[in-house]
């Protein structure tokens, strides 16, 4: 049997700092410990949890990092959930995961307490977990199921990836590989601690390599600008728009504090863009602030990372590089059936010629959560791993160009499901008919933009329908742009023809209403 090796390897650090955040700095001997009390409370007197999930909702920062251990020590699944989502979110990820354990940092209790109490099921506070006394905890394999994550899919309702220790592992040790993490490197994590970016990219890879990951409970350009100034980062990841909205910072200082900003930010390594598309002026606008080119790299929640720029050498701009250490990436033909409206997979995809992107290797996941329909869709009988994704392959590597379907909308780094949108707000008593599609943003990438019919007799605008679907969907899924049609376009099967709504909106001003 082969356990887990990222708790061993903690203990080889022990003094060593693994997590600054804003209650203090912590070592890798208090985040075993703490997680190791948090495992033995989670067990309560048995022998393993044996894969049972576990919600959890924690601030980003220390006591994230040691729940999620401590679930993983205990033999539970990981289920983190969302710090941005509205209970109606968080009850869909509690009932759809089957959790037996709700735990929650105390900042969060009003929020989760309620939902695990109306499902009679078993409540923790983080405070609790760490506060009890430690114990026995199993040996876990690492071919175990260790953490489910939730993105969205074309089917309008979030699935659950399921990932194996061996899996997460995996994912870890070739970025650690590719992108030379030593001991010596300290991480500012700014990213949400409930996708793979921040979880595996980021926190995961720090402390598998004895890094210091510094965590910020949330994104705030001018804090990040004072640490990125300081000079004793090494690495920084984020999303483009992330990048956009410390470019503005930069662009709102006065020439004494610019430069300190400029100075301090060229100290790090490596800084890297992901999880959207990265235009090349916002690339450029970066270089010319920081002197860093960033690292754009591909990647899924399926999959962790695929692709990448090279750590040293030519970074070309709009590409994501190439393989990883021990990943296969294949492009295959896609073809649309007429009648069904379905991509079916061709051939190979001639070079140049774009495909769908097919990744194979052992950080692919395992299953989605209780869909065995969906997993065989996405998982080829020799393991190759169907994205959904478009590229091709060029002189700069590979180059992403969007989803074979219409209804996934990039927006700031964020999976929004177009048809889950559609869902809720067409229950709004004033719509007749809605669609939702991404229009090109200047700022966002892509806005969730919904064009809606009103029932005759009612008044829909912009604010009026965010301020009612606030609560049924997550902040990043409230529509951006709202336009009132009075028909939308249909084609002679009584279906919606999205390129035609997008058109209304990519004919205006893109970044208008942000």
């Amino acid at each position: 049997m082969e356990t887990v090796p990222l708790f061993k390897l903690a203990a080889r650090h022990g003094g060593r700092t693994a997590v600054i955040d804003d209650g203090g700095v912590y070592s890798y001997r208090d985040l075993l410990e703490r997680s190791a009390r948090a495992g033995a409370g989670l067990l309560d007197g048995g022998g393993d949890l044996r894969e049972a999930r576990v919600a959890f909702l924690a601030p980003p920062g220390f006591d994230y990092a040691a729940a999620q251990w401590g679930i993983w020590r205990a033999g539970g699944i990981a289920v983190p959930v969302a710090v941005s989502h509205p209970r109606a979110e968080i009850e869909y990820t509690v009932d759809d995961a089957d959790a037996s354990i709700v735990v929650a940092h105390p900042q969060f209790e009003e929020r989760l307490r309620p939902v695990a109490e109306a499902r009679r099921l078993r409540f923790s506070l983080t405070t609790d977990l760490f506060g009890g006394p430690a114990g026995p905890l199993p040996n876990v394999d690492v071919r175990r199921a260790a953490m489910i994550l939730y993105t969205s899919g074309s089917t309008g309702r979030p699935k659950g990836v399921l990932t194996t220790h061996a899996n997460i592992q995996a994912q870890v040790a070739t970025l650690v590989e590719a992108w030379e993490w030593t001991p010596g490197d300290h991480i500012l994590n700014v990213l949400p601690l409930h996708h793979v970016h921040g979880i595996i990219n980021a926190m995961t890879c720090a402390l598998w390599a004895g890094a210091v990951c510094e965590i910020q409970p949330s994104f705030d350009p001018r804090r990040v600008w004072g640490r990125l100034s300081a000079g004793d980062l090494t690495l920084f990841m984020a999303v483009p728009t992330t990048y956009k909205a410390l470019i503005r910072e930069w662009e709102s200082a006065g020439v004494e504090r610019r430069q300190a900003m400029s100075r301090g930010a060229s100290k790090l390594r490596l800084m890297v863009s992901g999880s959207d598309a990265l235009m090349v002026s916002t690339l450029e606008k970066w270089k010319k602030i920081t002197g860093h080119t960033l690292l754009e790299r591909y990647g899924m929640t399926e999959i962790g990372m695929a692709l990448s720029n090279p750590l040293y050498g030519e970074r070309s701009p709009g590409h994501v590089g190439t393989p990883l250490p021990g990943v296969e990436v294949r492009l295959v033909e896609l073809e649309l059936d007429e009648e069904t409206g379905r991509h079916e997979h061709g051939g190979p995809a001639a070079r140049g010629t774009p495909g769908e992107v097919q990744a194979r290797g052992p950080g692919v996941f395992r299953e989605y959560w209780r869909r065995p329909d969906a997993t065989r869709e996405a998982l080829s009988s020799d393991g190759w791993f169907c994205s959904g994704d478009v590229a091709s392959l060029e002189d700069g590597g590979f180059r992403i160009w969007g989803r074979a379907s219409q209804d996934i909308i990039i927006t700031g780094g964020e999976n929004v499901s177009a048809r889950e949108v559609e869902q809720v707000l067409s229950a709004h008593p004033g719509i007749r008919a809605c669609a939702v599609v991404g229009a090109l943003d200047h700022y966002w990438g892509k806005a969730v933009s919904a064009a809606v019919v009103a029932e005759e007799g009612h008044e829909v605008n912009r604010e009026s329908l965010r301020d009612w679907a606030r609560g049924k969907l997550a902040p990043y899924k409230l529509p951006q742009r709202v336009r009132v049609v009075s028909e939308l376009p249909m084609n002679t099967m009584g279906k919606v023809v999205k390129p035609e709504v997008r058109a209304i909106f990519d004919a205006e001003s893109p970044g208008e209403e942000e």
